[in-house]
């Protein structure tokens, strides 16, 4: 089998596994309630991230590679493993920390909204986003620039494999954790485990409706396949408690925003009355005082 085909079988499994889990556990039958509005968005955001982003980026890397840089092609190609899979890490996973926390801020916030957005956790939901977010990521242009320099085969499809896997149960409606945590002789291996990987608990906090209950941290716990970073970096919340509640405060007083806008902010933009994904548009503040469920003031979009 080669590289690229067992990395996919291994991304497969892990979304059919975890899938699964989510029926047999009935997690999804009792939390997942999506409206034709979130399926054609996730639907649609997981095609073109597949088919068109991911293979646009590399396709670009390559061709820039080859036409200013051919020397270089495949120079880094006898590197240890130990090496190639550090470098993935720093270029590939902490980039992605560094993305997702600049999304958090007024700027790049309606890139991202969408991914908040779902009023639910699943695997169904890992790769909803806006189609631009992912095209400006920089770690996949950095993986496309690293592949070209000879990062592929065994390390990168395991890497990939692996973080996809981890990413993955990081949204899964199925809480693999929660067992785990109440096992005594497993407490050292779940404090270390915690504070490496995103876990169910670590997550679903980035993804809650609010931090006044203690548990939600929606300011933080930005990692995507190690938490470590969250850790070294000062944004971490760790309780190993799930919050009551997923998605958007200004989703749930205006309605959802139609997919469209969702994922092809600013190209299409919001017609809500208050709404981040148009010019000009604030984004909720739960802080921020309420006059009958409308904000009084807001951050204003650059």
């Amino acid at each position: 089998m080669e590289p690229t085909q067992f990395q996919n079988v291994l991304i497969l499994v892990a979304i059919a596994g975890f899938a699964l889990m989510e029926f047999a556990s009935r997690r999804y039958q009792a939390t997942v309630h999506a409206t034709a509005n979130d399926t054609k968005l996730e639907l649609f955001m997981f095609v073109s991230l597949v088919a068109l982003t991911q293979p646009l980026v590399i396709l670009a890397t390559q061709g820039i590679g080859a036409t200013w840089f051919a020397q270089w092609q495949g120079m880094w190609a006898d590197w240890p493993w130990w090496a190639m899979f550090g470098v993935l890490l720093l270029g590939d996973d902490l980039t992605q920390y560094l993305w997702h926390r600049a999304s958090h801020s007024p700027l790049l916030w309606p890139l991202h909204r969408a991914h908040h957005s779902a009023q639910y956790m699943s695997v169904r939901m890992t790769f909803r986003n806006n189609f631009f977010y992912y095209l400006m990521m920089p770690g996949l242009w950095i993986a496309g620039a690293l592949l070209f320099l000879g990062f592929g085969g065994w390390v990168y499809a395991i890497y990939l494999g692996l973080k996809l896997t981890i990413i993955l149960g990081a949204h899964c409606s199925w809480r693999w954790d929660e067992p785990l945590y109440k096992i005594r002789a497993l407490r050292p291996v779940m404090w270390v485990v915690e504070r490496t990987i995103s876990t169910p608990a670590t997550h679903w906090a980035h993804h809650a409706l609010t931090n006044k209950d203690g548990i939600g941290h929606y300011t933080g716990n930005f990692g995507n396949m190690l938490f470590l970073w969250d850790v070294l970096f000062g944004t971490a919340h760790i309780t190993r408690k799930y919050p009551s509640e997923i998605g958007l405060m200004d989703d749930r007083i205006h309605g959802q925003e139609h997919w469209a806008h969702q994922m092809f902010f600013p190209v299409v933009r919001s017609r809500r009355a208050d709404s981040a994904l148009k010019f000009g548009g604030t984004i909720y503040d739960e802080n921020k005082p309420q006059v009958s469920g409308v904000q009084v003031a807001d951050h204003h979009l650059d």
